[in-house]
């Protein structure tokens, strides 16, 4: 009950200022042997009924943070101290970019939702693949050597779409030693003419390359795809066809979303936050929509991660429900708590 109380208090900071102090100081927590351990025990949750094997990784439990968290890699201890399943990290574009003008995250605490613009903001493919070799080399048994590390991957600002491809693989070839699976992101609203890349020519020569060189090595890694939940029936058909076409592994569903539609906040509020993708509660419903369109029509041959407002136990239920493999949080994160895998691993092992 006591972090009501402090996220009450942060939210009177700027959302990216309270980001980095709060997993600064998650970090000075975790510096200690005994800090991480204080942690793991307040907030991991082991129970035989969570695990799962997807997509030929095991999983300790189905609970995941979503891309754009950890851009980095820099709190993958941290975050396994929480008791996450997997992380995923990034988006990792090949060359550092700053992202969009700051303020580009905004808080909507009555629709328990955030809009950003962030414009993958992040330090570059190499700082990454830095830091996820140190983390493979740091992590034990004990601590973090059972959590999946996703590497999100995504294109230059500067790169033109018809180069984009080009982007995604260098990305894939310098990450793929030091990731389980990875996901192409074309479906962040924050990158101009980003969301083109969904239409199936694109995003075929986007994958059918990307699964040439991964077949070719000795062990390919697994190929997600992760779209928006925007994208019409038709859109939604073509994705299917094409999964089966590239032979991906798993979609992740849902970005955030460029609707402002039902919101409880006043309109003249959001229109002065601007542009950006919406994600959080208001996105849970189109989401879980998308999840099951998925599942159905590629009749559960191809698993996936459900992501789109996911707050409480009951929230991942649905989702699962609905047809996902895994979810993933974000958004509810920031409005939970650290408590927030714990309360959902509880929450399944028990309706199991």
């Amino acid at each position: 009950m006591i972090y009501p109380i402090l996220r009450n208090l942060l939210f009177n900071f700027p959302p990216e200022e309270v980001h980095h102090f709060s997993m600064n100081s998650l970090h000075q927590i975790c510096s200690t042997s005994l800090g991480c351990q204080i942690l793991q025990n307040q907030f991991t949750v082991s129970n035989p009924s969570l695990e799962n094997d997807v997509f030929g990784l095991h999983f300790t439990n189905p609970v995941g943070l979503g891309a754009g968290f950890d851009k980095n890699a820099s709190y993958l201890k941290e975050l396994a101290c929480l008791g996450f399943g997997f992380v995923e990290i990034g988006t990792v574009t090949p060359k550092p970019q700053d992202g969009n003008e700051q303020p580009r995250l905004f808080r909507l605490p009555k629709d328990k939702g955030l809009i950003n613009r962030m414009g993958f903001n992040n330090l570059g493919v190499q700082q990454a693949k830095q830091r996820l070799i140190e983390w493979n080399k740091s992590k034990t048994e004990k601590l973090g050597g059972k959590m999946i590390v996703g590497g999100n991957i995504g294109k230059n600002k500067v790169t033109p779409n018809e180069e984009a491809w080009r982007d995604y693989e260098i990305c894939f070839r310098e990450l793929f030693d030091t990731v389980d699976y990875f996901v192409v992101n074309v479906s962040s609203p924050n990158t101009p003419g980003l969301r083109e890349l969904q239409e199936k020519d694109s995003l075929t020569k986007i994958l059918a390359n990307l699964q040439n060189i991964n077949q070719g090595m000795a062990n390919p890694k697994p190929l997600l795809l992760k779209i928006a939940p925007d994208l019409t029936e038709e859109q939604l058909a073509d994705i299917v066809s094409l999964s089966f076409d590239t032979k991906l592994s798993g979609l992740v569903a849902t970005n955030t979303t460029i609707s402002r539609s039902n919101l409880i906040t006043p309109s003249a509020n959001v229109i002065a936050m601007g542009a950006g993708g919406l994600s959080g509660k208001p996105v849970t419903a189109r989401a879980t929509e998308v999840v099951n369109y998925l599942y159905k029509n590629t009749d559960g041959k191809i698993p996936i991660i459900a992501s789109g407002g996911i707050f409480t136990g009951a929230d991942a239920q649905e989702k699962l429900a609905a047809g996902a493999s895994l979810i993933q949080v974000w958004t509810g994160f920031i409005y939970e708590g650290p408590a927030i895998v714990k309360n959902i691993c509880t929450y399944l092992a028990a309706h199991n």
